[in-house]
C-alpha cells in the first residue's frame, strides 16, 4: 500500500514538472547564446552551432537506454526528410555518460521503421555531456528544443512529446 502511494506520488510530481516545463518553454524565447557554441560530433569534429543561424533547428536530447527517446527517433528521421528543404534540421545529442563509446555503435546498428522501411538516423548526432545539458536546461530525457531562425529558443518539450504538437511547432517556425 505504501509503495503504491509512493509510486503514484512520484508519477504525479513528474507529470506536474513536465507540464510546468512545457509551459516555460514558450515564454520569452530566451536566446541560445548561452549554449555551447561548439559540440563534438561522432567523427570528433567540433560542430559550430552558429552555422545553423537562419535555419529552424530541433535539438533532440536522448540516450541509448531511454525507451521514450527511441520512440521519438523515427519522427526525427521523418522531420529531417520532410522539412530539410525548407531550412530545417534535427540535431541529435546523445547524453549517455559513456559518450562516444556507447553512442557511436548504437547509431551504426539501430534502425527505425519509417513508412514501413527500416532507416538509420539521417541527421547529425552530437556527443552531449553534463555541461551541454546544463547550458540547454536539460533535466530529463528525452528533451526537444526548437530554435528559431534567429538562434533563439522557441519551445522546449520535456519527456515524450506528442507527434502532432511537435509538427505544429515546427511548421509554425518554417
Amino acid at each position: 500500500m505504501r509503495k503504491s502511494f509512493l509510486v503514484l506520488l512520484t508519477a504525479g510530481a513528474l507529470l506536474g514538472l513536465t507540464v510546468w516545463a512545457d509551459r516555460q518553454g514558450g515564454g520569452d524565447a530566451a536566446t541560445v547564446a548561452g549554449a555551447p557554441r561548439q559540440i563534438t560530433d561522432l567523427g570528433g569534429q567540433e560542430l559550430d552551432l552558429s552555422a545553423y543561424r537562419g535555419k529552424v533547428v530541433l535539438v533532440n536530447f536522448w540516450a541509448t537506454w531511454c525507451a521514450p527517446c527511441r520512440q521519438e527517433m523515427p519522427w526525427m528521421i521523418e522531420f529531417q526528410d520532410k522539412y530539410a528543404e525548407q531550412g530545417f534540421t534535427v540535431l541529435g545529442v546523445g547524453m549517455d555518460d559513456e559518450g562516444r563509446s556507447v553512442i557511436e555503435p548504437f547509431v551504426q546498428k539501430e534502425r527505425y521503421e519509417v513508412s514501413g522501411v527500416p532507416r538509420a538516423l539521417n541527421y547529425p548526432i552530437l556527443i552531449g555531456n553534463p555541461k551541454v545539458g546544463e547550458q540547454f536546461g536539460i533535466f530529463g530525457l528525452p528533451t526537444s528544443v526548437i530554435i528559431g531562425r534567429d538562434g533563439k529558443e522557441v519551445k522546449k518539450f520535456v519527456g515524450l512529446v506528442n507527434h502532432e504538437k511537435l509538427v505544429k511547432e515546427i511548421e509554425g517556425q518554417l
